[in-house]
């Protein structure tokens, strides 16, 4: 397991803050109030670990498939239903949202090859993310794939209550490869999918999707 570049500064700045909050403890309590001192570094200990793990990037086999839409990111399925395209698209498009907890791993992954023909940031609001309208409401950023067959798939990875900023490194005309990086949510909230309506979808409700390696669809 390695830990992913976007958690650089929150990684030394959380353990610097660990070191002192943890020499405080130390200084003021571990001789007068032992049970207390390792109450409280216990509980500190558990919250810096929960921080680095907001950045690991584990060691998968990714699922390399060109008849595929593979997830885009760690997490369970919420929605799946038909919508009128709010984006890009003018036509009904199949939904598939995967929700990201704050323990699920942040990376996300472009979902199929081909060449991102839109790429488009918006600002907005920060409900929580199974929230029915965070999808048009929330801070999003929307990806439009073009695979080679001709067919489209639009990303969009949505802010939530807890995450306050969004990563995205692609940009248009850019030829990218299934399950390289398209960007990274810091502290959870969720990845959209609008497929055709031509698409197999192979997940249901309440599955647990992998980033990179569950097949959401089949085109």
């Amino acid at each position: 397991m390695t830990l992913h570049r976007e958690g650089r500064a929150t990684i030394t700045i959380s353990t610097i803050l660990f070191l002192i909050v943890s020499f405080v403890f130390y200084y003021f309590l571990f001789e007068a109030y032992p049970v207390i001192f390792w109450i409280l570094e216990t509980a500190w200990i558990v919250v810096f670990a929960l921080i680095i793990s907001f950045f690991r990037i584990p060691g998968r086999n990714y699922t390399m498939d060109d008849t595929a839409v593979i997830a885009p990111c760690d997490g369970k399925v919420v929605v799946i239903e038909e919508v009128e395209a709010d984006e890009y698209f003018k036509d009904r498009r199949i939904q598939v949202s995967i929700f990201m907890s704050p323990l699920n791993v942040h990376v996300n992954r472009n979902p199929v090859n081909g060449e991102i023909v839109y790429n488009q940031y918006h600002k907005g609001k920060y409900l929580v993310a199974w929230h029915p309208k965070s999808s048009t409401e929330n801070e999003r950023h929307s990806n439009v794939y073009r695979h080679s067959s001709g067919k489209e798939v639009l990303t969009k990875q949505i802010a939530g209550a807890l995450a306050k900023r969004i990563v995205n490194y692609n940009q248009v005309g850019k030829k990218v490869k299934q399950n390289e990086e398209m960007g990274f949510i810091k502290f959870g909230s969720r990845v959209d999918l609008l497929l055709p309506l031509d698409a197999k979808i192979n997940v249901k409700i309440g599955d647990v999707a992998v980033g990179g390696v569950t097949v959401v669809a089949r085109w």
